[in-house]
């Protein structure tokens, strides 16, 4: 792992709502929900003047409107976003050629290999420029974490939002991470969090006191040894510039619920059709089927197969 916080990683506040704010002067300073506005939509994005509602990604829009029945609701325009993503990227490309997007929103950067930063200073200096570049740029904020593994400058990103820069310093990791709850982790769901949890382990310093050994056996070696690694805040990740993809999909989502056993057959041949498409123009293939199917009340079955 480095000895200086020269990785970035930079999340925009609030994306697709912020942009939308930042579009339309009567929306500032109001609660705005992005998503599927429908009797089935779910909330993409909310704006922070919707979050004290109590409103948040992947709520059932629904019941986003009882918490919140005042704020604007609108559907996302994906094209816009996109664009307004690229000025965005555009900047982070000037600092490194090592930039590693994750969404539209956030991306990890290598401040080291672009030459811009080598220790602490220097790293927080070109934090505090580029969040003031993106806000001339495009009016939106962006929040910044600095910190020597991609880990910890995504957590310190989270701990800095809305509107701030977090710098880890080197060698205060273990502190840092100790009391956090395990989900904080990479690959820490909530299958995985309620496995620990069943066991007695809820926070990243009782993942370290069980020992790597118990780790393992509670959830195996591929996952026990790298997780125990990152309770140890090892990470020594590199940033990537580009990424294959590891997966494409596509999904609807219905007004009314669909029970004609014809009608799911067509809609799953619609839905496998524009998947291969997608497939086809990225020049791709791949082994594994899955299906998933979301029910009235959201919960949501899911099966594959390898072929």
């Amino acid at each position: 792992m480095r000895t200086a916080p020269t990785i970035l990683h930079l999340d925009m506040d609030a994306f697709y709502a912020s942009v939308e704010q930042a579009s339309k002067p009567s929306l500032r300073g109001r609660a705005v929900i992005v998503g599927g506005i429908g009797p089935r939509g779910v909330v993409a994005t909310a704006s922070y003047e919707a979050r004290v509602f109590g409103v948040h990604s992947a709520m059932p829009t629904a019941q986003a409107r009882r918490l919140a029945p005042n704020a604007a609701y609108l559907t996302p325009r994906f094209t816009f976003y996109r664009a307004i993503s690229q000025q965005v990227m555009g900047l982070l490309h000037g600092l490194s050629p090592l930039v590693e997007p994750l969404s539209l929103d956030e991306a990890f950067v290598d401040l080291e290999a672009g030459g811009v930063a080598w220790d602490e200073a220097s790293a927080r200096g070109t934090g505090v420029r580029l969040r003031q570049e993106i806000r001339e740029v495009t009016g939106l904020t962006g929040s910044v974490g600095l910190a020597a593994s991609k880990m910890l400058a995504k957590i310190a990103s989270e701990q800095a939002k809305p509107d701030g820069l977090v710098l880890i310093e080197p060698g205060t990791e273990r502190a840092l991470l100790g009391p956090m709850s395990v989900r904080i982790l990479p690959g820490v769901g909530p299958a995985t969090g309620d496995h620990l949890r069943r066991a007695g382990i809820t926070t990243v310093e009782e993942i370290v006191e069980a020992g790597e050994d118990e780790v393992v056996r509670l959830l195996g070696k591929a996952h026990g040894h790298g997780l125990y690694a990152m309770a140890l805040a090892r990470d020594d990740r590199a940033v990537v510039a580009e990424r294959d993809a590891k997966s494409v999909s596509v999904e609807d989502t219905y007004d009314v619920d669909i029970h004609d056993r014809v009608r799911v057959r067509l809609e799953v041949q619609r839905l496998a059709d524009r998947c291969v498409r997608r497939l086809r123009g990225a020049g791709l293939s791949g082994r594994t089927i899955v299906l998933k199917v979301r029910r009235y009340d959201f919960s949501t079955l899911s099966r594959s197969e390898t072929l």
